[in-house]
């Protein structure tokens, strides 16, 4: 999605703009990542500035780089498919147990805590690792998760598993999350 953000954009309007702009915030500037820090949706940038003693142009300038990062931690389907055949990457899906026994991308490991000491013990370093979701929302936190313990070629599935549904496998039913309150 493209945009852009001014002083007077909204804070959900920011998110909408920029998904990974809570995790830019946070990693910057300690902002939306508890409760004593937390912004509300209709709080505008100018007011979390301010609120922060942050300068509104230095702050957008953040935002804007960290979703440029974002971006080119992202894979397309195809490409995922292309180094598939190449047998040159692995896959971790970071679903639930219930979406991941429902459907998965053959190859791909559960991450699970003992997966996840298998990946920290054992897995090489500079070895492609492309984790994947539901839509490609929560990958990109879990890609910065791996980052910083020093792998070295971490990328997401631009989409999460319903791109790759529509895009490389259809074989792969596509489902919707039903949220209940």
């Amino acid at each position: 999605m493209t945009g852009t953000l001014d002083p007077q954009t909204t804070m959900t309007r920011v998110l909408e703009i920029f998904p990974g702009a809570q995790r830019a915030l946070f990693r910057r500037y300690h902002i939306g990542g508890c409760a004593s820090c937390a912004f509300q949706p209709g709080e505008t940038l100018a007011g979390l500035c301010a609120r922060n003693n942050l300068d509104a142009a230095e702050v957008i300038q953040h935002l804007q780089s960290s979703h440029q990062q974002d971006e080119e931690l992202q894979i397309s389907p195809a490409e995922l498919a292309a180094l598939r055949q190449a047998g040159a990457v692995r896959l971790v899906d970071i679903r639930s147990r219930e979406e991941f026994d429902a459907t998965r991308i053959e190859g791909a490991a559960l991450l699970s805590q003992p997966v996840m000491q298998e990946i920290l013990g054992h897995w090489p370093r500079e070895q492609l690792v492309v984790l994947y979701d539901h839509r490609g929302r929560q990958s990109l936190d879990a890609a910065a998760y791996f980052l910083g313990q020093g792998f070295q070629k971490v990328r997401c599935l631009r989409g999460g598993i319903d791109a790759w549904s529509r895009e490389a496998d259809a074989k792969i039913p596509r489902y919707r999350l039903e949220i209940s309150s």
